[in-house]
């Protein structure tokens, strides 16, 4: 990063070169697409839904209608597909982009709100989120869950700042966390809703690991994804305090437009529940 911060712009530079960063990683993604070949079908087909309440059901309407219609053999390979693999992007703490908190003692913590260890302490303000993620074996069908799994989670806080390498938080670690996954291939982690910062859809990251060991050595990623969330839910986060510059970049974007999500989002759509007030709880099933 440049030595001479001095004002907002300079933030807005940073996701904007997360940005840049990300695009490359298209091209590959479409290639393994074409060659997965019955997974593309299915989400082509959700990509054309527009309104807020289509895109919030295609978990479960798209890949149960556009099953009939694809090209698989098996009538249920949406449901079945391996999550889509996405970039890390610029900010991912695990050692491939500078610093490496999975190394640190106490990154394994299912309440990631606050900052661990020798950080600068501090926590996260915002709408209370829930994260649950049920990893399952995708060649058994995805009715298998990978118990003793792990996966590290990370997102960016309220003001769209990443812990670790934003310019106002590069001390402090907040909003990362490793769990290893229990007999029903779950983690949960508690958090905050995430801000929507320029050129991204609101989103969370993750990568999964074979085995916890595996995960606090920062070795051998099996899978590296993405979470997005439905608009109706972040149009109503966002209108409560602290969130406002993320109805502005909100408004300039859409799942559809997205250089993540464009090219299909039906895997990665959380289901949502809860309100403001009761603080909400996002899941999502993450075949591997």
């Amino acid at each position: 990063m440049s030595g001479h911060h001095h004002h907002d712009n300079d933030e807005m530079h940073e996701h904007d070169r997360g940005l840049s960063y990300d695009l490359p990683v298209l091209a590959r993604r479409r290639m393994i697409r074409l060659l997965a070949g019955a997974s593309l079908v299915p989400l082509v087909g959700c990509s054309a839904e527009d309104s807020d309440s289509a895109a919030a059901a295609s978990e479960s309407s798209s890949s149960a209608g556009s099953s009939s219609t694809g090209s698989s053999s098996t009538g249920s390979s949406t449901e079945c597909a391996t999550i889509p693999n996405e970039t890390a992007g610029p900010y991912p703490g695990d050692g491939s982009n500078g610093v490496n908190v999975l190394k640190e003692s106490g990154v394994v913590r299912s309440d990631i709100t606050k900052s661990f260890g020798d950080s600068a302490g501090g926590t996260a303000e915002g709408i209370p989120l829930t994260v649950t993620l049920t990893v399952v074996d995708a060649a058994s069908g995805c009715g298998t869950p990978k118990k003793g799994a792990a996966v590290y989670l990370w997102h960016c806080d309220r003001d769209g700042n990443y812990s670790l390498y934003s310019e106002s938080v590069t001390e402090e670690n907040y909003l990362r966390g490793v769990q290893e996954t229990d007999d029903k291939g779950q983690v949960t982690f508690t958090s905050i809703f995430p801000a929507c910062y320029t050129g991204r859809w609101p989103h969370i990251h993750f990568e999964v690991y074979g085995s916890l060991e595996d995960a606090t050595a920062a070795t051998s990623i099996t899978n590296t994804s993405q979470l997005a969330f439905p608009k109706d839910v972040c149009d109503t986060v966002y209108a409560t305090d602290g969130y406002s510059q993320s109805v502005t970049n909100l408004g300039q974007l859409s799942l559809e437009t997205d250089n993540i999500f464009s090219d299909g989002y039906d895997q990665q759509l959380a289901t949502m529940k809860g309100s403001v007030d009761a603080g909400y709880t996002a899941t999502l099933t993450v075949p591997v």
